[in-house]
């Protein structure tokens, strides 16, 4: 068995390993990228961009029917959700390619395989990382296998665990990839089916859900809490729910699953809604539960990783109770996000080259599900600001009352800010409508540094934009509101 020495070694090629690896290699670190799947992980290959780029497809397949009204009359008018699929996939090849691109760039060396620590590191603090070809090995592996060959070990003194996560399933409700349904399945879908139930009304299920609606799928969503997008401002969750019942998608809240029959045609699914029992028959059920922690099969036990419900748990410095070894993204904590686990990677780094202490900030971490009307939000919600005991005071500007929303014909939704009543401080934002994913990051600025919502007021946006909705929900929130 071959033995190579770096100075870190990753485990994982997603957007925490990938952004790891070259952060460390753009230090002068002698680094190596372990990945078993196509470079990118989930975000890149099943999740983020392939899915962005069907939401795409979809707003364009909803735009058509209201071509007319901006002066532009179309003929016949086909939708092949299987084409906007291959393109999704052509997007997603392209984004691993770069990654591909970015490690000769900078050096990092790509080992094919799956990677598990072969024990607690020596008396000399060195890792030892054993990498196995896929095969009888690896075969059952969450993630799944490329074209690697043999075996070899890595000897690093930092190894960082980036394995990210895999997809939930239901006791009665466990993907197959055939009748029952993973978002695996549903990016690239083998077929189009005519009908579709989402069991979970999260931001994976809701953003399917948008997908397949717009491809002229009848869909039907399933959620056990009392709203849609339960994560999110009440207020938020209704626009968006009422926006999916106007489109012909059945919306089913406080419903309860009892149980699932898969026949040759189709699913049936039993629920409760509100308590009343009713069946539901699709031909797919797509199953948007959420995601656990890849740690199975890493060798975690072995060098005396603590894990705590099903996380790797670390430090504010990405540390693990193991010298040497830290782990980030998915595998560590919630929220499972790829810029979060960004974040993890630029912290990680930092540690390992012993640089001042920046730590990374929960708090600010924006959420965004890219449904249409779109939903962004960052910090507290107003339940929550009160429930921490913030006195605070809240400003909305509705989309119907912004120029430019009016003129793109999208007026559902609205900005809400959350402020802290005595000291102005800007405690959270929430958005529901057009391009809500691009104006959050101007208010993550806006927290970082601290602004007030005043001095929000005091910035000015240019006109007529979207933008120029945020100084409106601040001068709301101070009771001076101009155009409502």
């Amino acid at each position: 068995m071959s033995v190579e020495t770096f100075d870190v070694a990753v485990i994982g090629g997603g957007p925490g390993g990938y952004v790891a690896a070259i952060r460390a290699a753009q230090r002068g670190m002698r680094t190596a990228c372990v990945e078993v799947a196509q470079l990118g992980g989930v975000c890149n290959n099943v999740g983020c961009i392939p899915t962005k780029a069907l939401l795409e497809s979809a707003a364009h397949a909803a735009r058509v029917e209201h071509l007319a009204e901006f002066g532009v009359t179309v003929g016949e008018v086909r939708r092949d959700l299987g084409q906007a699929a291959r393109r999704a996939r052509q997007v997603a090849d392209q984004g691993a390619k770069g990654v591909a691109y970015l490690f000769r760039k900078y050096g990092v060396e790509h080992v094919r395989g799956w990677g598990r620590l072969a024990g607690p590191p020596n008396a000399a603090g060195v890792h030892r990382v054993v990498v196995t070809a896929p095969g009888s090995a690896t075969a059952g592996n969450p993630i799944g296998v490329v074209d690697a060959d043999g075996e070899c070990t890595l000897e690093a003194r930092h190894v960082v665990i980036a394995t990210g996560s895999r997809v939930k399933g239901l006791p009665m409700l466990r993907p197959d990839g055939d009748r029952l349904w993973s978002s695996d399945q549903a990016v690239y879908p083998p077929s189009i089916p005519l009908s579709l139930v989402v069991v979970g009304a999260g931001a994976v299920g809701m953003e399917f859900a948008d997908v397949y609606a717009s491809f002229g799928v009848r869909v039907t969503v399933v959620e056990v809490a009392p709203r849609v997008l339960p994560v999110e401002d009440p207020e938020v969750s209704a626009v968006v729910e009422k926006a999916f019942r106007r489109r012909g998608i059945e919306v089913l809240t406080g419903t309860q699953l009892e149980g699932a029959e898969v026949g040759a045609e189709g699913v049936r699914v039993t629920v409760a809604v509100v308590g009343v029992p009713r069946t539901l028959e699709a031909e797919r059920v797509l199953v948007a539960v959420g995601r656990a922690p890849v740690i199975e099969d890493l060798g975690l036990e072995a060098a005396g990783v603590r894990v705590e419900r099903g996380f790797v748990v670390t430090d504010d410095r990405m540390r693990t109770n193991v010298p040497g070894l830290s782990a980030i993204g998915d595998v560590t904590r919630p929220p499972l996000l790829a810029h979060k686990a960004w974040a993890e990677a630029a912290a990680v780094v930092g540690a390992i080259a012993q640089d001042p202490y920046v730590a990374v900030d929960y708090s600010n971490i924006p959420s965004v599900t890219y449904c249409h009307p779109e939903v962004a939000s960052v910090g507290l919600t107003e339940e929550g600001a009160r429930a921490q005991g913030f006195e605070i005071t809240v400003g909305r500007f509705p989309w119907s009352a912004n120029g430019r929303a009016r003129a793109i014909g999208e007026t559902d939704g609205f900005i809400k800010i959350v402020r802290n009543a005595h000291y102005g401080e800007l405690l959270g934002a929430h958005i529901v409508g057009p391009h809500a994913s691009e104006l959050i990051g101007s208010l993550v600025i806006g927290r970082l540094l601290e602004t007030t919502v005043e001095e929000l007021e005091l910035a000015v946006h240019p006109h007529p934009t979207l933008s120029d909705s945020i100084p409106e929900a601040a001068l709301d929130a101070v009771g001076k509101a101009i155009h409502i």
